[in-house]
């Protein structure tokens, strides 16, 4: 027989443990997103479209494509927005672009806001969105319209009802992804 067998492995007592490590506190800081951002924005995006139905493209957005959004929303001046850690890298992104491209539309913008997997349920999603609010109010956004799955996406919708977004409508089966259909609850807040 093996010693083990004999005389047990002793255990301390609870109060000569070790403490368990602490887990960093989750910091970060945002600021205006730049260029460079853009390949670490296009690998979160990209996430999302292979894994859920948070966005109904079905095929990866091409670094090209994701520069093209960038510049045409830096164009018009809305703002958008990266949160970084303390090690500078990208946890997520926030933006807004025109709701519908007709000149009436012109004060109407859709908001986005997407978050590197290991940043969600953190608060991230809520300061990005107090930032990004009163941003697009100061380059002349009066409404913003918020386009979200109605299905996977209960803390996405609870998060806008907290700044003040109104349901105004749902969609259902307007899209197919994943071998199921989906819908989209809209909502909207007056930045006036």
């Amino acid at each position: 027989m093996l010693e083990e067998e004999y005389n047990p492995r002793r255990r301390l007592p609870a109060h000569l443990k070790p403490p368990p490590p602490v887990e960093p506190e989750f910091a970060f800081e945002i600021r205006d997103a730049t260029s460079r951002d853009i390949p670490y924005m296009l690998e979160i995006y990209n996430h999302y479209v292979a894994n859920s139905t948070v966005t109904f493209d079905e095929d990866p957005l091409t670094l090209k494509e994701m520069r093209a959004k960038f510049a045409a929303v830096h164009k018009l001046g809305y703002p958008w927005l990266v949160a970084v850690s303390p090690s500078r890298q990208i946890l997520g992104y926030a933006y807004v672009l025109p709701w519908k491209p007709k000149a009436a539309y012109r004060f109407t913008v859709e908001n986005s806001i997407y978050l590197g997997a290991a940043a969600t349920g953190k608060g991230l999603g809520t300061a990005l969105m107090g930032e990004l609010l009163p941003r697009a109010k100061a380059a002349g956004v009066k409404e913003v319209i918020a386009v979200i799955a109605d299905r996977g996406a209960e803390a996405s919708i609870a998060m806008h009802e907290r700044f003040g977004f109104s349901r105004i409508g749902h969609m259902g089966k307007v899209g197919f992804k994943f071998g199921r259909w989906l819908g989209t609850v809209l909502m909207q807040k007056s930045l006036k």
